[in-house]
């Protein structure tokens, strides 16, 4: 099956509705989640203006372990409770930081990375990891962005079970 970025029109609320029929249609039928983060991540990454980096950290049993990404080389392992994604892990909270260097133990893998949202990842109480998205540009995520991408984060959740 061959897949092509979507172009999204609309307000940004249609443009979410849109990626999450693109998400659900990337995921359909298959229950691997090392292949729906990866096709996630491209989709996002390829969609949405103004990211420098769109991927996912696991959750080892111990910390954070970066996994199906786009952008470039990341941070490999994460503290929980440490920068952005192990605090978004810690209080199971999205994280929207409009600038990440306001943030004092930020973990800078890009220093082209200006904001970022991540959405903390769980199957019941049970940690499974982050959805993780920085931006050159500062405040870059809105409200609306945290929405549409906890939706898509439920779409992942919900095809890997």
């Amino acid at each position: 099956m061959s897949f092509s970025v979507p172009e999204l029109d609309g307000t940004v609320a249609e443009q979410y509705a849109q990626l999450a029929t693109y998400a659900k249609a990337v995921v359909d039928g298959e229950h691997d989640r090392i292949a729906n983060a990866a096709n996630i991540s491209a989709m996002v990454y390829h969609s949405l203006p103004n990211l420098n980096w769109v991927g996912f950290y696991f959750y080892d049993g111990v910390e954070l372990v970066v996994g199906p990404f786009q952008g470039r080389p990341a941070c490999v392992r994460i503290a929980l409770g440490r920068g952005v994604c192990g605090t978004a892990a810690r209080t199971g909270e999205t994280q929207r930081v409009p600038d990440v260097h306001a943030v004092a133990d930020h973990i800078a893998c890009d220093a082209e990375t200006r904001s970022e949202l991540v959405v903390p990842l769980f199957d019941g109480e049970a940690l499974i990891g982050v959805f993780d998205l920085d931006s050159p540009l500062a405040d870059r995520f809105t409200a609306d962005d945290q929405s549409g991408l906890e939706q898509i984060a439920q779409i992942f959740l919900a095809s890997s079970n």
